[in-house]
């Protein structure tokens, strides 16, 4: 590849991180700098708390490589990744957390493990910076998706990616209301490789706004969004207290025809009955998220608007 020709788009969805800003500017910079001369880093600001758009309002009047995007409210970082994928124009593309994380220094290590033929090319975080319980709720997290979406997702991998211009125009075709760029990157194919790299302890101190019940609604949002497994566990269910309820039905015949014993009083036929409501309801309920799922999808509403742009030409 030509140092001179090649062109990088550096995307990275900004939240809280308002302190990070010139630094991580300045280190994308740095690092892809060694690589092209031919680079745009597209910031996208997911309407976040601090005043990090008036930061990149000011990092952005001296700075012709640096594009900007103000979402009108807050998308969701999968959904601010997909706007920045939308306006970069390079030949590969980078995504990238904002909290400095994942070392923009590394970008030069991606690149070079895609020079060499592959599409997609995953940081695999090594000795993770993160607490006990982060870790934990990533591994539960991965695994419970894994599970459920019938594919194999990797905790040690999150949103610091390397993606060769193809692999971003596939993905731009998914007319998918919820995106999970993890799963559609397992989607897509392409030729892929994990690198792994050492993973960074956040310098500014402040907690991840990734709770771990923003953590379960992503999971339970992107299980219903790309997998039908949960119907099929119900429905196996399903069968499974049927062919329960109707050998223990044959069981009381027979104890009665041998022994002449037999089941009395009204707790047993309660009991039943609210079993057989509560997986009833349980059945419905899961059938209608998949309805309101549906419905949000056929809307065909955006999945992100932008409020504002600086820097682009």
């Amino acid at each position: 590849m030509n140092r001179s020709s090649v062109m990088i788009s550096v995307v990275s969805p900004v939240y809280g991180a308002a302190g990070l800003l010139p630094e991580l500017v300045s280190r994308i910079h740095q690092a892809v700098s060694s690589i092209t001369d031919n680079y745009e880093i597209i910031l996208v600001e997911d309407n976040s708390p601090d005043n990090s758009w008036e930061v990149m309002r000011l990092l952005a009047e001296n700075d012709d490589k640096l594009i900007g995007l103000s979402l009108s409210k807050n998308f969701g970082q999968q959904n601010a990744l997909n706007a920045g994928f939308d306006h970069a124009t390079g030949e590969w593309v980078v995504s990238m957390d904002c909290d400095l994380q994942d070392e923009p220094e590394r970008i030069v290590d991606l690149y070079h493990e895609a020079a060499k033929g592959y599409d997609i090319v995953f940081a695999c975080r090594v000795d993770r910076q993160d607490d006990y319980l982060k870790q934990a709720a990533s591994i539960m997290f991965n695994k419970a998706i894994s599970y459920l979406t019938d594919t194999i997702q990797d905790s040690s991998v999150a949103n610091f990616v390397m993606y060769n211009r193809k692999v971003i125009d596939a993905m731009s075709k998914f007319g998918d209301y919820y995106k999970y760029y993890p799963l559609l990157n397992n989607w897509v194919g392409f030729r892929t490789f994990r690198l792994p790299i050492k993973h960074a302890m956040r310098v500014d101190g402040i907690k991840s706004s990734y709770s771990f019940r923003k953590r379960i609604q992503l999971a339970w949002t992107t299980i219903i969004a790309f997998s039908d497994k949960p119907l099929r566990l119900v429905l196996k269910f399903g069968i499974l207290v049927c062919a329960s309820i109707f050998l223990l039905a044959l069981y009381l015949v027979f104890r009665y025809l041998v022994t002449g014993q037999y089941v009395s009083g009204w707790l047993s036929v309660f009991l039943s009955i609210w079993l057989l409501s509560g997986i009833i309801i349980i059945i419905l309920g899961l059938l209608g998220t998949y309805i309101g799922k549906i419905f949000d999808t056929v809307k065909c509403r955006p999945t992100y608007l932008v409020r504002d742009r600086i820097g682009e030409k």
